[in-house]
């Protein structure tokens, strides 16, 4: 396992959210201070606000591949569709791995249960190791 995988699961179970997590260890690789990426991210744990959708450790993936990818000029469409077939790619590998993107169908319960079943150092950390794997390889070691 590497540096940054290690550290995104150290940071959650130091209190940060799992969008945080996986976006701040790798961020400054791509231009973005650690504590701005730490704010960005904040919003986007336990599937954006608590909301249980797209699970904050995909989203934090999600942002980075932005991050290296996104378009800047509107008319890049090599641009967005490299952020996007990347996106797909990461989606699609996660899924293999989680059954889902979506936090509550990843839990299988809310939230409020999770924590009583104590799944955030479980499945949630699982989930922290996987996006930070995944958008590592496709990223970094890769080079998609």
């Amino acid at each position: 396992m590497s540096e940054r995988v290690i550290y995104a699961e150290e940071m959650f179970k130091k209190g940060y959210m799992c969008s945080q997590a996986v976006f701040a260890a790798f961020s400054e690789i791509f231009g973005l201070e650690k504590d701005i990426a730490l704010k960005i991210g904040n919003g986007f744990g336990g599937g954006i606000a608590r909301k249980q959708e797209v699970c904050g450790a995909v989203s934090g993936a999600v942002m980075l591949i932005g991050l290296k990818y996104g378009k800047v000029l509107a008319e890049d469409n090599e641009a967005h569709e490299k952020t996007y077939s990347t996106i797909e790619c990461f989606c699609e590998k996660f899924t293999e791995r989680n059954k889902s993107i979506n936090c509550y169908e990843i839990l299988g319960c809310n939230l409020s249960t999770a924590k009583e079943r104590e799944l955030f150092s479980t499945v949630c950390l699982k989930c922290i190791r996987d996006a930070a794997e995944i958008v590592e390889d496709l990223l970094i070691k890769n080079n998609v």
